[in-house]
């Protein structure tokens, strides 16, 4: 594991990352947990292997699972049309070159998971995305409870047709408004009970408690040479409840903490005697979902890191295809996501591999940390 070490350790000392905590696991035994940097700079307080960061979409693989507990329970099927348990859905417009037009389809449930909904994001510069602005849908940053989100997008086209494009937008919000009105419980008290308390994930939620806010990292942007202070976690909105349980972006959590979540998806469901999914499901969660075997490069309408060639999309999580494709080393099978502040993850199964690489720094498209860290790692076994 020296390399991975001198990786990472590499990019805090040369002011790329304020801190880093790396993580590698193989097969029932972790190799390396290296926390080095500083958690927040201008207190000048040291990163630890207990602190917490924002995962922001991270989020959205524990969310999707969360759903999926409760089709295992056969509470809904994946082509239940997504209005039958939000009626406000019901076969929406699609924004068409400037017109509106009726879809092909209604959305899916399994639409939602995939990515394939038609539904925009909420930041972005696309004309329907424009439009999500101009009606205030703010994402987690909302003031309304995630109740309110059908309603406000009632009226609202769609970016594309159910089924035909991947969309980086609010699918994974719905979702866990599903697991709301499907599972019966708010969503932060679902994940709590179904996911993070069996697994002792003790420090992962929507907001970070008083009592730990000591842990708890700032965010950085990077300008002008420097780190830029985005989101003190004084005053950060995490410190307090919110209001807005975002299955999108919304959680914060530790390296620890998603060890065990990752752990457990690499154990089939499975993690220390506690079952939270069947392994079939995580086997069918994991596998490439994509229209004809496609892979995110053919039909994601999203740029960046997302859009790659050799790597596919199932349930909640990206699929590595094809390495030679995709231009990094890996195993086919390995699935995967990461976070805007430049966090990660992966479980390899056929290396029976899992690694979390957690820091704040926003974009997460500023440095190549992500496929520098699979060969650093994959490097490293034997």
């Amino acid at each position: 594991m020296q390399n991975v070490t001198a990786l990472v350790r590499r990019y805090v000392d040369d002011g790329r990352f304020p801190g880093t905590v790396t993580v590698v696991a193989h097969r029932d035994e972790v190799l390396l947990f290296d926390a080095y940097g500083r958690r927040d700079v201008e207190r000048d307080l040291p990163m630890t292997a207990d602190t917490i960061f924002r995962i922001y979409s991270m989020t959205k693989p524990i969310v999707s699972l969360g759903l999926m507990q409760l089709y295992e329970e056969g509470r809904f099927q994946l082509d239940d049309p997504v209005a039958k348990y939000l009626p406000e859905l019901g076969r929406p417009k699609v924004y068409d070159d400037g017109t509106l037009r009726e879809s092909i389809r209604e959305m899916t449930v399994r639409d939602l998971l995939m990515h394939t909904s038609g539904l925009a994001a909420s930041n972005g510069k696309h004309p329907v995305s424009l439009l999500y602005q101009q009606a205030g849908l703010t994402g987690m940053d909302s003031d309304a409870p995630l109740s309110e989100l059908p309603g406000r997008l009632a009226g609202l086209p769609l970016q594309a047709d159910p089924g035909a494009r991947w969309i980086y937008g609010v699918s994974t919000d719905l979702v866990g408004l599903l697991c709301e009105v499907i599972g019966g419980q708010p969503l932060d008290a679902y994940l709590r009970t179904r996911i993070f308390e069996p697994l002792g994930m003790t420090d992962t939620g929507f907001s970070v408690p008083e009592a730990s806010f000591s842990r708890f990292a700032a965010c950085y942007g990077y300008d002008d040479g420097g780190f830029q202070l985005t989101d003190d976690p004084r005053t950060s909105p995490y410190a307090r409840p919110r209001t807005f349980l975002s299955g999108v972006a919304g959680l914060v959590s530790t390296a620890n903490d998603y060890l065990r979540f990752a752990r457990m998806l690499a154990g089939g469901g499975s993690l220390d005697g506690t079952r939270t999914i069947g392994p079939r499901t995580v086997r069918f969660m994991t596998a490439n979902h994509l229209p004809g075997g496609q892979d995110l490069a053919a039909c994601a309408d999203f740029g960046g890191e997302t859009k790659r060639a050799g790597q596919g999309f199932g349930l909640g999580f990206g699929v590595l295809l094809d390495p030679t494709v995709a231009q990094t080393i890996g195993t086919a099978g390995e699935y995967f996501w990461g976070g805007k502040a430049s966090t990660a993850f992966f479980v390899s199964p056929a290396d029976e591999l899992v690694v979390v690489f957690l820091t704040q720094l926003v974009p997460s498209a500023r440095y190549p940390i992500r496929r520098e860290l699979r060969a650093a790692v994959y490097g490293a076994l034997g």
